[in-house]
């Protein structure tokens, strides 16, 4: 008895059914995509670790002179109905920046490891010289010079994480060492820092000279305080990245390390030298960048900000190869498909499946490897796994050895097309737009002559290409 003849589906049902299964493949690629996330927050975990103890990012400014005065202040109170208008005698602050600043820092970067995790931690010292001198236009701010308390002045020091502060601090006024006190910081560092009590009479200028160690990790900045702020930079460490609200007006980047030197004069910063106000934290990396006028004198302050990066950040590489994972999916089940409506080579629906979870591993892989090995070398290892594993599979589903040799060259392609588009992230939108081009042009042409709607061959008919 003939068995019976099983006919085909068609070749647009097979289309339809291989774009389906591409797109189930979207759980697996965004349960990789939380896999990385995860191990990004890992990691970010391990990093606090291993600055606890040693020093966060650091934010740093001053010295600011802190000047106490009197003024008198009416209080409306309501008693029996009637308003009844008090002044009372209070003390308030007078924030003085200097006229002139600079700042030189010294940078000494080191590794600093836990399990596979790394973090950069540094050393800074830290010195300047600072000049005050009291505005000539106090009258005109509505300030008596003899309600100013000098006698009781202070110079502030602005340090984030008052962990790093070292015990070598020092403050010169005037010729006159004076004795540093910890607490009493600036609002723009989280008033955390140190002081120093200051013998100025109000005449005259008050120079400063101070220096002092600061530990910390990753990145350091400054908020400039002053009518002409200069912070030069100097590190060993050959991967700088500069960023807050100010750029260095000049920088040398090299293999053995960097300098850089900040200019910010007080136009810059909208900020007058004379204020009862204290400025608040920098948004480092953020919108921090915001009028006077809106922040009323006492919101976010500008800063420039050096940080110590890697030259490249391996999560967020994986992060957007994971995001191109569609890519490679679609043009393996697109080569497949074609051997399969074109060439005659029957290709089931758990073949696909099996085809795209090896294709999914590949990033699995990449991330485990790249925390281990570094990105470049891990990624060599994945492709070669996974290319070698599609391949030898294609050539039992396809049924031809030369046929899995062109997947094999189509994964080679793509996956060197992918580290160049992680490598050149300015132009992967226009690579990979005029890749998908093509292969869709490709595409047209190998199916120019194919039914769609029609009923494919039968079960059993010898094939002729």
């Amino acid at each position: 008895m003939e068995n019976p003849v099983r006919r085909q589906r068609s070749p647009g049902i097979k289309f339809l059914g291989t774009v389906l299964l591409a797109a189930a493949l979207a759980v697996p690629l965004f349960m990789v995509y939380a896999l990385v996330w995860d191990r990004q927050d890992q990691s970010r975990t391990a990093r606090a670790t291993i600055t606890q103890g040693w020093g966060g990012s650091q934010i740093v400014t001053g010295p600011v002179l802190v000047i106490p005065y009197e003024e008198n202040s009416v209080e409306t109170t309501v008693t029996n109905g009637q308003e009844v208008r008090q002044v009372k005698r209070v003390t308030r602050n007078l924030y003085l920046s200097p006229k002139s600043h600079d700042v030189a820092t010294a940078i000494e970067p080191e590794r600093k490891k836990k399990s596979i995790y790394e973090s950069v931690i540094y050393a800074a010292s830290l010195s300047g010289k600072a000049s005050f001198a009291m505005p000539d236009d106090l009258d005109r701010r509505g300030i008596e010079v003899e309600n100013m308390k000098f006698d009781r002045a202070e110079l502030h020091f602005g340090i984030s994480d008052a962990r790093g502060l070292q015990n070598d601090s020092r403050v010169v006024a005037n010729g006159k060492p004076l004795t540093t006190k910890p607490g009493a910081g600036l609002q723009a560092s989280g008033n955390s820092g140190f002081f120093t009590f200051v013998d100025w009479d109000g005449t005259g200028t008050l120079d400063v000279d101070w220096s002092y160690g600061l530990r910390g990790s990753e990145t350091l900045s400054l908020v400039p305080r002053g009518a002409d702020t200069e912070w030069t930079v100097t590190s060993p460490w050959p991967h700088p990245s500069f960023s807050g609200s100010f750029l260095p007006a000049s920088s040398d980047v090299r293999d053995d390390g960097f300098t850089a030197t900040f200019a910010v004069s007080d136009l810059a910063l909208g900020e007058d030298l004379l204020s009862n106000s204290n400025p608040g934290a920098p948004l480092i990396g953020g919108p921090d960048i915001v009028p006077v006028y809106e922040r009323g004198g006492v919101g976010p302050s500008m800063a420039a900000s050096v940080g110590l990066v890697e030259p490249v950040d391996l999560y967020s590489q994986i992060d957007r190869s994971v995001k191109y994972g569609f890519l490679i999916i679609g043009f393996t089940f697109l080569a497949f498909l074609m051997f399969d409506i074109v060439a005659g080579a029957s290709v089931s629906a758990p073949e696909y499946l099996l085809t795209g979870a090896g294709l999914v591993l590949f990033f699995v892989l990449l991330l485990a490897f790249a925390e281990v090995i570094g990105f470049a070398a891990a990624y060599a290892v994945a492709s070669i796994a996974i290319i070698g594993l599609v391949t030898a599979y294609s050539a039992a589903v396809l049924k031809s050895w030369k046929r899995a040799k062109f997947i094999g060259a189509l994964l080679v392609g793509l996956y060197a097309l992918l580290f160049v588009l992680l490598s050149l992230e300015a132009l992967s939108l226009l690579i990979g737009s005029v890749l998908l081009f093509f292969a869709l042009a490709g595409t047209m042409y190998a199916t120019r002559n194919v039914d769609w709607q029609g009923i494919g061959r039968t079960t059993g008919e010898e094939f002729r290409p």
